[in-house]
């Protein structure tokens, strides 16, 4: 297949990766000059019509997704097989970090868990759970970002109807499933939440949450199995890893995270050493619904393992012709090509397209459609500017993310730094409020930590040094001792030591010098 054309326009190079449903090239995009990967539907599948109006669906799925923690998708067509273009990127899985048993320092794991909250954030608010979240779907860049990628079974919100068993289901490996899954039953956004804890589970311990000899062993487990706290397995660990972890590998949806925001926030806290308020969800199993579920599971496990999934059959459109691939043209040549259908010309700033030209269709291209209907075109106006807000400081980190992505901008990285400002409150921003940058680049913001430094009170009145301890914001402990070298009255003992960072609202204790 090496050097063969896909849609007159990508030249296939080697293969970099392979899956249950498609193998993975490089490409040569000859239009825009530029290196893409491409997906390939495996030749044994392509026969199939379930499979490629699965595969078709993977690419609308996907295509509406632009965030820079998200493996962008381009184009898809289907000649001479039917094909998904997508981002290349340089780096390396998860999985392969996981695999060469490196040991990930608390740090890096939380910027990680951060890396794939954040892009699911941003696909559950526009109505797509990816539900298969596992290593292998994690890339990690050459310049350490992280990329969620695959978002292949990823669905509508609004579609919710099909449960695992019933409608073009894959689901992912064994030991990242929810237990929902398991069991058959809905996968929402809170089952990316659950797949997610069970993959920072992993990184943190070097060992997934719930093992088992076979699938459906494993599956099982999701479903009833104790969850052994990760300070178990690794004894350095903080105390609020357990609870995260806890909360997002709760058994039902309702006791997890309800969004990737609020175990992102949790895990910010964790990073910057605050005390999590979440409590970790009381577990009742019913044993009605565990004997249901092993049965769920053999019925959902065969599906994994055999790597397949069940569709409803489509219409028959096959006597109808087939939308040409127009992606990337000017908007002359493009209506050219579709001089059959009645086109619709919109135009949008993106910031992979180059100005002038088509941006994305709607079909997409190689639908097979009546001619005479419609097809929108969207002409790229390029990235466009955005102006970063001018009042994002004293903002939530949570309030500051939802102003920025109503501009277009996104958060790229946070800061965190003593301060006597509430926990999570944004101090700083850069580029600087009112700055004009190109829309959708990041912004860094510094964050308050929640800790501020303890001020330098030896020497000081006691009077004054109470002060000072009340309006940084600690609660002050004092005691009394005497030390004929030092002046009545005045501290002269400290703990912690000046210049140290403290929790606000914890307590600095004051020796006072008083006369025996």
């Amino acid at each position: 297949m090496i050097n063969s054309l896909f849609g007159d326009r990508y030249k296939l190079g080697e293969m970099i990766g392979t899956g249950g449903m498609a193998d993975v090239y490089v490409a040569e995009d000859t239009r825009l000059a530029r290196q893409v990967a491409i997906k390939v539907l495996r030749s044994d599948l392509a026969r199939d019509p379930s499979f490629v109006a699965r595969f078709r669906k993977e690419a609308l799925a996907a295509a509406g997704l632009n965030h820079p923690g998200i493996v962008a998708v381009y184009d898809s067509g289907e000649e001479p097989a039917p094909y998904i273009v997508m981002e290349l990127v340089s780096g390396h899985t998860l999985r392969d970090l996981i695999h060469n048993g490196e040991r990930v320092p608390l740090k890096r794991a939380l910027e990680i868990g951060e890396g794939i909250l954040a892009a699911l954030e941003y696909s559950h608010e526009r109505g797509i759970v990816h539900r298969d979240i596992k290593p292998a779907n994690i890339m990690i860049t050459d310049h350490g970002d992280v990329k969620v990628m695959d978002f292949g079974i990823a669905r509508a919100l609004a579609d919710l109807g099909a449960t695992l068993t019933s409608t073009w289901n894959i689901v992912g490996t064994a030991q990242y499933l929810s237990p929902e899954q398991a069991l058959g039953e809905v996968a929402d956004l809170r089952s990316d939440i659950y797949s997610t804890g069970c993959l920072l589970y992993e990184v943190l311990t070097g060992k997934p949450p719930f093992t088992g000899d076979t699938p459906v062993s494993i599956a099982y487990q999701h479903v009833s199995g104790v969850l052994v706290a990760p300070s178990k397995i690794q004894p350095e660990l903080p105390e609020g890893v357990d609870v995260i972890l806890s909360v997002a590998l709760a058994k039902k949806p309702e006791d997890r995270y309800q969004s990737a925001g609020l175990m992102l926030d949790d895990l910010f806290k964790v990073g910057t050493g605050q005390a999590l308020t979440t409590t970790i969800p009381k577990v009742k199993i019913s044993r009605r619904k565990v004997l249901v579920g092993a049965l769920s599971s053999i019925l959902a496990i065969t599906v994994i393992a055999a790597g397949l999934f069940v569709t409803r059959p489509a219409a028959d459109t096959n006597n109808l012709p087939q939308i040409p691939n127009v992606v990337g043209l000017t908007q002359v040549d493009a209506q050219a090509l579709l001089k059959d259908y009645v086109v619709t010309i919109q135009r949008a700033h993106d910031g992979r397209i180059p100005i002038d030209r088509v941006a994305s269709q709607i079909p997409l291209a190689t639908t097979r459609a009546q001619k005479g209907s419609g097809v929108v075109l969207t002409i790229s106006d390029g990235p466009g500017d955005a102006i970063v807000p001018a009042d994002l400081v004293g903002m939530s980190l949570i309030d500051a993310r939802g102003a920025l992505s109503a501009v277009g901008l996104l958060v790229s990285r946070t800061e965190a730094v003593p301060s006597d400002e509430a926990l999570g409150t944004v101090l700083k921003v850069t580029p600087e409020p009112g700055s004009t940058i190109t829309a959708g680049s990041g912004v860094v913001l510094q964050i308050a930590s929640g800790q501020v430094v303890v001020p330098a009170l030896i020497g000081v009145d006691a009077i004054q040094a109470r002060t000072l301890l009340v309006q940084a914001g600690f609660l002050v402990n004092a005691i009394d001792a005497y030390d004929a070298n030092q002046p009545i009255g005045v501290v002269i003992r400290q703990a912690p030591d000046a210049g140290t960072t403290q929790t606000i609202g914890k307590s600095v204790t004051i020796t006072v010098n008083k006369a025996p």
